[in-house]
C-alpha cells in the first residue's frame, strides 16, 4: 500500500507563510547608461531606414523591432517582427544570437569594439512573419472516407484547398478542405500508401507503398503512366527534384526503401538514372536539396550526402547513436512550394517559373553572403544533429531536449525555427 505523507503542522505551515512574507534580496544586472548608433539593414545590405540613436537600458530585441516598424511608417497592425543579427564591420562578423541590454556592450567589447557609444552598430533585420494566422478556436471539417489509418498528409503547393492523404487501405486520396469533402480516391496500390508528395508545380502526386512500387498521378486522380518497379523492399520515403534544377520539363524523383538504397527516377519515362547503394540498414527518408544535392536518412546512423547528378557519394555524416528517423531542410518550404508564393503572381512562361524558384531557393538559403542549405536530423538516441555539409561533415550543433526517439523534424518556412516530435508526446520549438 503506498504511503501518504501526514498534512504540514500549524508550525510548519506558519514558517512557510513567513518565508513568503520575507522580500528575496535580487539584485538586477547593472547596465551600462549612454546609448548607440542603429543602422538597419536588410539580408542582401541594403539601408531600411535612417541611422537613429538607441538607448542602451531599451536595447531589447522587441524594442528595437517596434522602433524599426515605427520608422518604416507602418500602422499598429501592419507592425512584423525581426529578429536582429549584428554585423561586425571590422572583423566582417556576424552575431547570430541579438543580445540582452545587460550583455550589449560586452558582446560588443569581445569583438573588438572598445567604445560602442562612439561607433555605429549595423543591424541586419530579418523578418519573422510574412504570414497572418489567426488562431484555432474550433475544428473547421472532419472529413471521413479513408477505411484504415492515415500514414501520409501533404498539402498542394497550389493551394491549401487541395490535400493528398496515403491510408492503410491500400489508396491515397484528394480532398478539398475548404468544403471538408473528399475529391478523388486514387487506387491503383495493393500495399500501404506510406508516403507521397506532390511535384514543386503542384501538376503530379507521387505515393510509395509495400507493394514495392512508387506511382505518378495528375490532379484529377488519374495514373500517369506505368508504376516504377525496382525496389526490393517497400518504399519508405519520396523527394521530388527542385523545379529550377528541371530540364527540358523533364523531372526527377528520388525514392527511399527498406532495401537500403535511394532510386532516382526520370518521371516522364520510368527509367531509373541512378541507383544509390551505401547504406547497411533501411533507409528512413530522403531529401532533394536546391544545390542538387541528395540527403538520406538511414538506421545504420548515418546521414549519407549525394551528387544527384553523378550518383557518388559526398559525404557521410556520423554522430548519431541509433537510426536516423528523419531530416529536414532549411529550404524545404521554398522548395516545395517552387514558384508559388503569398502573392499568388504565378509566372507565365516556364523560364520565367524556373527563374523565380531559383531566386527564391537562393534568399531563402543565403546565410553571410552564401548559400547555406541547412540540414538538421533526428533519431531514436533522443537528440538531433544540425548539418552544414557544404562547411564540412562535423555538425554545427547538437539539440538535447526529449526524453525518448525522435520521430519527426521540420523548419519553419523562414527557417529561423525548428519543430519536432518525440514518442515522450513532446512537440519542441527550437531557435535555430
Amino acid at each position: 500500500m503506498a504511503t501518504i505523507a501526514p498534512p504540514p503542522s500549524k508550525r510548519q505551515r506558519r514558517e512557510a507563510l513567513e518565508r513568503s512574507q520575507i522580500q528575496q534580496d535580487v539584485t538586477p544586472s547593472v547596465i551600462e547608461a549612454g546609448s548607440f548608433k542603429a543602422r538597419f539593414i536588410d539580408n542582401d545590405g541594403n539601408q531600411l531606414a535612417e541611422t537613429i540613436e538607441v538607448p542602451l537600458a531599451d536595447a531589447t530585441e522587441k524594442n528595437v523591432s517596434l522602433l524599426l516598424n515605427t520608422l518604416l511608417g507602418r500602422e499598429r497592425e501592419e507592425f512584423t517582427p525581426y529578429r536582429f543579427r549584428i554585423h561586425i564591420q571590422s572583423s566582417n562578423t556576424v552575431v547570430d544570437h541579438y543580445p540582452t541590454p545587460s550583455d550589449f556592450l560586452a558582446v560588443l567589447r569581445k569583438h573588438g569594439i572598445e567604445n560602442p557609444f562612439e561607433t555605429t552598430i549595423t543591424l541586419a533585420a530579418e523578418p519573422q512573419a510574412v504570414f497572418k494566422v489567426q488562431a484555432v478556436t474550433r475544428m473547421s471539417n472532419r472529413i471521413p472516407g479513408h477505411g484504415e489509418a492515415i500514414l501520409a498528409a501533404q498539402f498542394s503547393p497550389k493551394t491549401s484547398s487541395l490535400l493528398a492523404t496515403g491510408s492503410g487501405d491500400n489508396t491515397a486520396r484528394i480532398w478539398n478542405t475548404d468544403s471538408g469533402t473528399p475529391k478523388y480516391t486514387l487506387k491503383g496500390h495493393s500495399g500501404w500508401v506510406l508516403t507521397l508528395a506532390w511535384s514543386p508545380h503542384g501538376q503530379y502526386l507521387a505515393t510509395g507503398s509495400m507493394d514495392k512500387t512508387v506511382r505518378i498521378w495528375d490532379e484529377s486522380g488519374q495514373a500517369v503512366g506505368r508504376p516504377f518497379n525496382g525496389h526490393a523492399k517497400w518504399i519508405t520515403s519520396i523527394a521530388w527534384q527542385p523545379f529550377h534544377l528541371w530540364r527540358d520539363d523533364t523531372p526527377k524523383l528520388a525514392s527511399a526503401s527498406k532495401d537500403a538504397t535511394i532510386r532516382v527516377w526520370i518521371v516522364n519515362t520510368g527509367k531509373i538514372e541512378h541507383v544509390l547503394s551505401g547504406h547497411k540498414g533501411s533507409v528512413s527518408c530522403v531529401r532533394w536539396g536546391g544545390t542538387d544535392l541528395i540527403y538520406s536518412a538511414s538506421q545504420d546512423k548515418t546521414v549519407k550526402v549525394w551528387d544527384a547528378v553523378n550518383g557518388t557519394l559526398k559525404h557521410t555524416l556520423t554522430s548519431h547513436a541509433h537510426w536516423v528517423n528523419h531530416l529536414a531542410l532549411s529550404t524545404d518550404f521554398v522548395l516545395r512550394t517552387a514558384f508559388y508564393d503569398h502573392t499568388k503572381n504565378v509566372p507565365s512562361t516556364t523560364e520565367e517559373k524556373r527563374a523565380k524558384a531559383k531566386e527564391r531557393f537562393e534568399k531563402a538559403a543565403k546565410l553571410q553572403g552564401r548559400i547555406a542549405e541547412r540540414v538538421i536530423s533526428a533519431s531514436d538516441d533522443f537528440t538531433m544533429y544540425l548539418w552544414d555539409p557544404a562547411q564540412g561533415t562535423k555538425p554545427l550543433a547538437r539539440l538535447v531536449g526529449h526524453q525518448k526517439q525522435v520521430n519527426h523534424v521540420q523548419f519553419s518556412p523562414d527557417a529561423s525555427l525548428i519543430a519536432s516530435a518525440g514518442w515522450d508526446n513532446h512537440i519542441k520549438i527550437w531557435d535555430r
